[in-house]
């Protein structure tokens, strides 16, 4: 049988499921939780907790067609002054929740675009990060950088503020592709950026690539990725573009006549992590890349790799925080989400209030399951008596949970000694293998697809 058979019989083309990038996903969030939970959450944090910062900026110069993230377009600079004074009245509502011995370990400013804000509106916003708590010796600082909308000042202001790694959306090089998502970004203009982040120390570079785009082929793909080859970056994430027009309005600009099916982003997707591998990276979860000397490969090699809303991450804060509209954090007691619209969160900001409007409270089953799937998304196996040990139940337990995964993938499953590892095309089926354990799924769930 074939790979594409065997794929297709697990069900793997026709499926939908998360990216279990939370659990339980954020579309079961509710309004359970808000700023009152949430400032409890803020102050059961002890002195020492290591924290970190998620700055969401939601604003573009241009709205890409292909993307998910909740943004708006801005053609001035209009809107951003008063929501970087909103950021900073948040930032202090926070403050007063937490412990003054509260650390900080990592900032990471994501949109939207962050580098559509001036140099000066870059150095004011990271300097009160920074004074925002003490600061870990390991800080790390990450900026989400469009190459079209950067340039060496707002990257000299960044470096000052203490940006450590940099992240550059690339998607796809090719002219026929970025026509048809709206997103048109030469592999020329990346390539400066690229120079003038290594010319100012910038330690750490990250990529983010698409498969699954309209018209892309395996020639274009691997053209694609050789451009981002030859850029040297230190992490690569090949995504699947998902297509999710109910959630995404935007979308419907995509030609949907043009995206490829099942097998053929499938022939997509390894013809591009082929290529990866050959150059020497290795291969992190279901999606990830990272050079051998980078500090993910060593969190995989060791199995302290996590998930969070960023994807595969190093990092070992005990809670993420997320500032600015629409922001997800997740704490030890459960997850929780500020108002989307920037008009709605100005408004409960101005009020003196946090900002949160949704989230989940975890229950003992929800971090039992959690600490499951993310073994599952990041290692591909199971310890069950690690696991049963970790949660205080009975191993019994947990093999009534895997019984599912058992029965529905047959052999491309393995117990053995009370360990469970997906032993066949495991970045590809990690998604529905850990599905199985999800008490919230739902059949008729509008997720993106499964590859």
């Amino acid at each position: 049988m074939t790979i594409s058979a065997r794929l297709r019989e697990l069900g793997l083309f026709d499926a939908r499921a998360p990216r279990y990038t939370s659990y339980p996903p954020a579309n079961h969030f509710s309004k359970a939780v808000g700023p009152g939970t949430v400032a409890q959450w803020q102050q059961a944090l002890p002195a020492g907790a290591r924290v970190s910062l998620y700055v969401h900026i939601p604003f573009c110069r241009r709205l890409c067609w292909f993307c998910a993230c909740r943004t708006q377009g801005t053609t001035t600079d209009r809107p951003l002054i008063p929501y970087l004074d909103y950021l900073h009245h948040e930032l202090a509502l926070v403050s007063k929740n937490l412990d003054p011995g509260v650390v900080i370990s990592q900032i990471h400013l994501g949109g939207g675009t962050p580098t559509l804000l001036s140099p000066q509106m870059l150095t004011e916003l990271g300097t009160a990060l920074r004074s925002f708590r003490p600061l870990a010796p390991d800080l790390q600082f990450s900026v989400e950088i469009d190459p079209t909308e950067v340039d060496a000042d707002r990257i000299a202001a960044l470096r000052e503020v203490g940006m450590t790694r940099a992240s550059i959306g690339v998607q796809d090089f090719d002219p026929l592709v970025q026509q048809s998502i709206g997103r048109e970004q030469s592999f020329e203009t990346t390539r400066d950026v690229v120079g003038m982040l290594r010319a100012v120390g910038v330690d750490s570079l990250n990529m983010d690539i698409l498969y699954g785009l309209p018209h892309q082929t395996r020639a274009r793909i691997t053209d694609s990725v050789q451009k981002v080859l030859s850029l040297a970056p230190d992490r690569v994430a090949l995504y699947g573009y998902a297509h999710v027009p109910w959630m995404a309005k935007r979308q419907a600009l995509i030609p949907t006549e043009a995206l490829p099916g099942a097998e053929e982003r499938l022939d997509l997707f390894d013809t591009a992590r082929r290529l990866f591998v050959w150059e020497g990276y290795r291969e992190i979860g279901i999606d990830h890349f990272a050079r051998e000397g980078d500090s993910m490969a060593a969190a995989d090699r060791d199995a302290r790799l996590k998930r969070n809303f960023q994807g595969y991450t190093v990092d070992d804060s005990v809670a993420l925080i997320g500032i600015g509209a629409s922001a997800i954090s997740r704490y030890p007691q459960g997850y929780a989400q500020n108002i989307s619209s920037s008009s709605l969160y100005a408004t409960q900001i101005e009020e003196g209030r946090l900002a949160s409007e949704r989230g989940h409270a975890l229950s003992a089953d929800d971090l039992l399951r959690a600490d499951m799937i993310e073994a599952l998304m990041c290692r591909f196996a199971l310890d069950l008596p690690a696991i049963a040990a970790a949660h205080g139940v009975e191993i019994d337990r947990l093999r009534a949970l895997v019984a599912p995964i058992l029965a529905r993938f047959g052999d491309a499953v393995r117990l053995e000694r009370d360990l469970l590892s997906i032993t066949d095309s495991p970045r590809l089926i990690a998604r529905l293998v850990a599905q199985e354990l999800d008490a919230y799924h739902m059949p008729q769930g509008r997720h993106s697809q499964a590859l």
